[in-house]
């Protein structure tokens, strides 16, 4: 019975195996391989014109004398502002839909449409209505809100807070699908046990939801803080590898990309990127320690 057992248990690890396989190759290629084999890059002035000498960390000082640089990762960090945005309405709309009033379904679907819909689509669709004849000026001058059109695409002070627009609109629905779950994993006994006990709506809130739910605003935030700094899709499409205009929308990862296949300098790009890397390792770090130091724990 044991041997049969064994067997049994055994196949059923090997299906596991031969299930996850293509996607930890996939992973091994494209995501491990790059790591491993570009950070002795950053070391490197490995380009397509010289010779490939160790520099050691002459890149990284090069970095941070680089005004253009200190430029991208201004703007990159910036760029976190989403976060506290994209969540808190991801939230609220977790909430609306986790009901059963009529037509819920439509509006879930409704809400995660954008995640499904190309990132190089929904940039080029943004990029028209921004235009200075496009549908967003001719919302606004019918409402009588402007009498000029706004250059949305060209005016500095304004062109990277569109792309951030961008960025929120196109995230909300799989953030709101990730809190829809967490909302409906929470037991139905614990808010009905409270409300017996006298507990108002907002008590219910603060002390059994939101609890419960910072498992899933810990992971939210986390991939939306690592998304913010490493953005470049909507950027690239909407305002070109320059960070066009006047270095506004210019990013860590575009500038990157600049470096790596428009200068050819690879042992540069390898060295932002290792940076950047670092970055997005210090976040996560806070904010595991926030957490774990009850900055976002309400279970007393």
């Amino acid at each position: 019975m044991a041997t049969t057992l064994s067997k049994l248990q055994r196949r059923r690890a090997g299906f596991a195996y031969l299930m996850i396989a293509p996607g930890a190759i996939l992973l091994l290629v494209f995501t491990l391989f790059p790591i491993v084999y570009g950070l002795p890059l950053a070391f490197t002035n490995y380009s397509a014109v010289d010779t490939t000498k160790w520099v050691g960390m002459k890149n990284f000082h090069r970095a941070f004398g680089d005004p253009d640089f200190l430029v991208a990762l201004k703007n990159s960090l910036l760029y976190v502002v989403v976060v506290p945005i994209i969540q808190l309405l991801a939230i609220l709309m977790a909430v609306l839909v986790n009901t059963r009033l009529k037509f819920v379904s439509l509006f879930r679907t409704a809400y995660f449409i954008p995640v499904v819909t190309s990132m190089a689509a929904a940039a080029i669709a943004w990029k028209w209505m921004y235009e200075e004849k496009g549908i967003l000026n001719y919302i606004l001058r019918s409402l009588g809100l402007i009498r000029q059109d706004i250059a949305f695409m060209v005016e500095p002070s304004l062109a990277l807070a569109g792309v951030m627009l961008v960025t929120v609109w196109k995230g909300l629905g799989y953030y709101m699908m990730i809190y829809l779950a967490g909302l409906q994993s929470i037991p139905a006994e614990l808010t009905e046990a409270a409300k017996i006990d006298g507990a108002n709506r907002w008590q219910v809130i603060r002390r059994i939801t939101i609890p419960l739910l910072m498992p899933f605003v810990l992971l939210c935030s986390l991939l939306s803080v690592m998304g913010a700094i490493r953005v470049f899709d909507e950027i690239f499409v909407m305002h070109g590898p320059k960070g066009d205009p006047v270095n506004s929308t210019l990013v860590t990862s575009v500038y990157t990309y600049k470096v790596a296949f428009q200068d050819f300098d690879f042992g540069y790009a390898a060295a932002i990127g290792l940076v950047v890397a670092l970055i997005i390792l210090v976040f996560s770090v806070l904010m595991f320690r926030y957490t774990r130091r009850g900055g976002l724990t309400y279970y007393e």
